[in-house]
């Protein structure tokens, strides 16, 4: 949309960015400040931050990292939706989308966008959250479609996608290198809790020792830089 047409007396859309990379908060915030009908209201990379500031400056979208530095961004999607009704909320991610696109959606966000294309299409997707609409890749789209179609939407079993949330934040930490201790206390869990996790994960992707989830956590990671 070319800024220059837009109405002097247009309603301006506040954006508040989450995420725990300033630079990347700057590089959005300068193509966000370029459009006339659009302002930053706010930024910050961390999970309590972010809820203060929802209630303090009452952006119309809010743009939400998975990573943050004091949480997890697929929780914080939850309580805003179910704390903020009618706040339009994207996920911007460097994770795999056909693993979190359909999670994040169900958490109550309206769109999933790769930060890898986040330069090109990030405007876009506001404007599409702004309009009410959902805002995907075309191939996550289709591939949504296609799975309702043909009734194969459940995940299969024996993959990742077969965790459920909690489950697959667990696995992420364990592909940190992160220990039970370590898990328990960013999640805010029992060490008991953090174990019976990691238990149903080896038993979802048909693994035997702990060692094995290890290696498999870790390699996931690696193939989500």
């Amino acid at each position: 949309m070319d800024s220059k047409k837009i109405a002097a007396n247009s309603k301006i859309h506040r954006i508040l960015i989450v995420d725990d990379h300033p630079l990347l908060r700057v590089g959005l915030a300068s193509l966000i400040e370029a459009e006339a009908d659009l302002k930053v209201c706010g930024e910050t990379g961390k999970v309590s931050e972010a809820l203060d500031l929802v209630r303090t400056s009452e952006p119309d979208v809010v743009i939400v990292d998975l990573s943050l530095a004091d949480g997890n961004g697929l929780e914080l999607v939850k309580r805003l939706a179910a704390q903020h009704k009618g706040l339009r909320i994207l996920v911007c991610s460097m994770h795999d989308e056909s693993l979190f696109a359909q999670r994040v959606l169900h958490a109550g966000a309206m769109g999933y966008i790769n930060k890898q294309e986040a330069t090109t299409h990030i405007i876009d997707a506001i404007r599409h959250l702004i309009a009410g609409k959902i805002w995907l890749s075309r191939t996550m789209t289709e591939r949504v479609l296609q799975g309702i179609a043909t009734g194969r939407s459940t995940p299969t079993a024996a993959s990742v996608e077969s965790l459920s949330d909690r489950e697959l934040e667990v696995f992420g930490l364990v592909g940190q290198g992160m220990g039970p201790s370590q898990i328990a206390e960013v999640l805010h869990l029992s060490v008991k809790t953090v174990e019976t996790h990691k238990q149903k994960n080896k038993k979802k992707l048909n693994l035997k020792s702990g060692s094995e989830l290890t290696r498999r956590a870790m390699q996931w990671m690696l193939d989500q830089a």
